[in-house]
C-alpha cells in the first residue's frame, strides 16, 4: 500500500477515528498508519476524562466567583512536606539559560533554530492560528526540521534559509487542553488538540531525537491543576510503555500560566516527577488568568496592562515561589517573555535593549535558569545576563534554593494591584486587540504590534481588562465611567484609528470589521468568555 493510501484506508475500514478536513499538500507523510492508530488510542483511552476534567474547571470558577479565593490544597499537604524529587534533566536540557518562541512556519523554525539560544519551543500554541494546514504544514516542518533536512527560499528575494551546525535543542508546544481539532474527529467529535498536536510530534520524530541524542521534548500549557498534570503523565507512560520506551522518556515543561495552578506548583510536579524537567512562568496568560479567576472579585481589579509589571507585589512573589519550588524538586525555573522587537532606529533601540535588560536581570537575580525571547535579535542581550549571573562552570542556578526567604502565602500571590486606569490604556487595548483578532481570525498567531511581539495571551489581557472594567462599573482617572456604550464608541473610534495607520487598501482587504464584532461580542458579554481563541477558531476559513 502506498503512503497516500494509508490514511484513506486508515478510515474505510470503519475507524472512529476520521480526518475530516480538506487535503492538504504532504498529509500522507504524517498521517501515517503508525501515527493514526497512536491517536486513535489516545483518544479511546484519554477523551472522556478529559472532559470530565474541563467540567472540573467550570466548577471550580464557579467557587471563586462565589467568593472563594484560590489557596494551597490542605488534601496535598503531604506532597509539599514530603521529601522527594523529579526523575532527573537530560544533558540538552540542563542549559537552557535563553529560549526562543515562535509558531511552526518553515522560515521562522530555521531562524530560531539558528538564534543565539539554547532552546526553541516550536508552538502549536498561544503563537500559532491553528487553520489546518497550519496544523499539518507546522509538523512537516517540525518533522524536516529534527532529520536536518529543512531550507527554506523566499521566492521574491531569492534569500535563502538553512540550519547551520549545532543548532537549538527543539521542544514542541501543544495546545492547550480546551482547545479542539475540529478536523479530525473520534466517534464523530472533534479530538482534543493537545493530543493531536503530541502524538504527532512524538510518533514523527523520537526514533531520530534520541538517536542523535536528545529526544521527544514539549510544552505543556494552561494547566489550572495538579489532576490535569496527572492526565499528562498517564498520556506520557502509555506512550511509553507502548514504544517500550524507559520510564521517563518522554520529557516537558509546564507553564504556570493560570493562577489556579501557582497554587499547585508542587503537585504538579510531583505527579509529572517522571516526565518534567522544569517549570515557567508564562506571565501574560498568568495576568489574564489573574482576571479571568477573580473576575467577579471588586478588590482585585488591575489597572492599565503597560502598569501591571514583573515588579508588582504579586508577579514578584509569582516568580520567586516558581524558583523556590523547581529547585527544590530538582526541577528548572525558567521565566518569562521579552516581547519587545528590536527597533531600527537607534536611540529607540537602546530604550528597547534596555528595558529588556532590566526584566531579564530581575528574574536572573530570582534565581531563574533562563528566560524567553521572541525575536533573535534580542538573544544577546539576554544571554549576556545570564551568562553574568550563571558564571562559568555552570549551566543553570539549581543550586539558588532561596531557602532563607520568607514562606509565600496565598495573600501575597493574590494581592491587589495598584496603578491607573486610564483613557490611552483602554484605546491602545482596543487597538491591540483589534489588530490582533483580525490576524488570528486571518490564520497569523503572531503578530508584530507597536514594538511588541504579540500573541493570544497579550490579547486576551486587553480585552478582558476591559470586560472587568465594565461589569465592576470602574472609572477611568479622567472620569468617564466605564460601560459598554463607552467601549462601543472607543471601538468605532480605534476601528478608525486603525484604518488609518494600517492602510485602506490593507484594511479593505483584512478581516478588520470581523474582528470588531467578535471584540464588541465578547467584551460585551454578560459572562467573560474563556478564551477568545474558542470563538475565533470557528471564524477561521477553513
Amino acid at each position: 500500500m502506498t503512503q497516500a493510501n494509508i490514511a484513506t484506508e486508515h478510515q474505510t475500514q470503519s475507524s472512529p477515528l476520521n480526518i475530516v478536513g480538506r487535503h492538504v499538500e504532504g498529509q500522507e507523510q504524517i498521517f501515517t498508519e503508525g501515527a493514526l492508530n497512536l491517536l486513535q488510542n489516545l483518544c479511546a483511552t484519554f477523551m472522556d476524562e478529559l472532559d470530565d476534567l474541563l467540567q472540573q474547571r467550570k466548577f471550580r470558577q464557579q467557587q471563586f466567583d462565589n467568593g472563594t479565593l484560590p489557596d494551597f490544597l490542605p488534601h496535598t499537604k503531604q506532597v509539599r512536606q514530603s521529601d522527594w524529587q523529579i526523575r532527573g534533566i537530560p544533558a540538552d536540557l540542563q542549559d537552557r539559560r535563553v529560549e526562543i518562541t515562535g509558531p511552526v512556519d518553515r522560515k521562522m523554525i530555521i531562524n530560531a533554530l539558528n538564534a543565539n539560544v539554547k532552546v526553541f519551543m516550536a508552538d502549536f500554541e498561544d503563537s500559532l492560528s491553528p487553520t489546518w494546514e497550519k496544523v499539518v504544514q507546522g509538523q512537516l516542518n517540525l518533522r524536516d526540521a529534527v532529520r536536518g533536512d529543512i531550507s527554506y527560499t523566499n521566492e521574491q528575494t531569492g534569500k535563502h534559509y538553512q540550519v547551520k551546525d549545532d543548532p537549538a535543542v527543539l521542544v514542541a508546544r501543544v495546545r492547550g487542553l480546551h482547545l479542539k481539532e475540529k478536523h479530525i474527529e473520534f466517534k464523530g467529535k472533534p479530538i482534543p488538540g493537545a493530543l493531536c498536536d503530541f502524538a504527532l510530534y512524538f510518533y514523527l520524530n523520537y526514533h531520530q531525537l534520541l538517536a542523535k541524542g536528545s529526544g521527544p521534548y514539549f510544552y505543556i500549557p494552561k494547566l489550572e491543576s495538579h489532576l490535569e498534570a496527572r492526565w499528562w503523565a498517564k498520556v506520557f507512560k502509555m506512550v511509553e510503555e507502548r514504544f517500550c520506551l524507559a520510564p521517563g522518556t518522554i520529557k516537558c515543561t509546564c507553564l504556570i500560566e493560570t493562577l489556579p495552578a501557582v497554587f499547585e506548583m508542587e503537585e504538579i510536579l510531583y505527579e509529572l516527577r517522571s516526565n518534567i524537567v522544569a517549570l515557567n512562568c508564562g506571565r501574560w496568560d498568568y495576568i489574564f488568568s489573574y482576571i479571568k479567576t477573580l473576575k467577579r472579585h471588586q478588590d482585585r481589579i488591575l489597572p492599565d496592562r503597560q502598569q501591571v509589571t514583573m515588579d508588582k507585589p504579586f508577579l514578584s512573589a509569582y516568580s520567586r515561589l516558581l524558583v523556590k519550588t523547581c529547585h527544590k524538586r530538582g526541577a528548572l525555573a525558567m521565566g518569562g517573555m521579552a516581547a519587545f522587537i528590536p527597533a531600527k532606529d537607534e536611540a529607540t533601540n537602546a530604550k528597547v535593549l534596555a528595558k529588556v535588560r532590566g526584566d531579564k536581570e530581575l528574574e536572573a537575580r530570582n534565581g531563574h535558569d533562563g528566560t524567553w525571547v521572541a525575536h533573535p535579535g534580542l538573544a544577546d542581550t539576554a544571554m549576556s545576563i545570564f551568562n553574568e549571573y550563571i558564571g562559568d562552570g555552570h549551566c543553570n542556578q539549581l543550586h539558588i534554593t532561596r531557602d532563607v526567604d520568607a514562606p509565600i502565602l496565598a495573600q501575597e500571590l493574590l494581592a491587589p494591584c495598584g496603578g491607573e486606569r486610564t483613557e490611552q490604556g483602554m484605546r491602545l487595548n482596543i487597538r491591540i486587540a483589534l489588530q490582533y483578532v483580525e490576524a488570528w481570525i486571518s490564520g497569523n498567531g503572531c503578530v508584530p504590534i507597536y514594538g511588541l511581539m504579540e500573541d493570544a495571551a497579550t490579547a486576551e489581557i486587553s480585552r478582558a481588562s476591559i470586560w472587568q472594567w465594565i461589569q465592576h462599573e470602574q472609572s477611568l482617572s479622567n472620569g468617564k465611567l466605564v460601560t459598554k456604550q463607552l467601549f462601543k464608541d472607543m471601538l468605532v473610534q480605534e476601528l478608525a484609528t486603525v484604518k488609518e495607520e494600517v492602510g485602506v487598501e490593507t484594511f479593505t482587504h483584512g478581516k478588520y470589521t470581523q474582528a470588531a464584532v467578535l471584540l464588541e461580542q465578547i467584551t460585551t458579554a454578560d459572562e467573560l468568555v474563556d478564551f477568545l481563541t474558542l470563538p475565533g477558531y470557528r471564524m477561521l476559513t477553513e
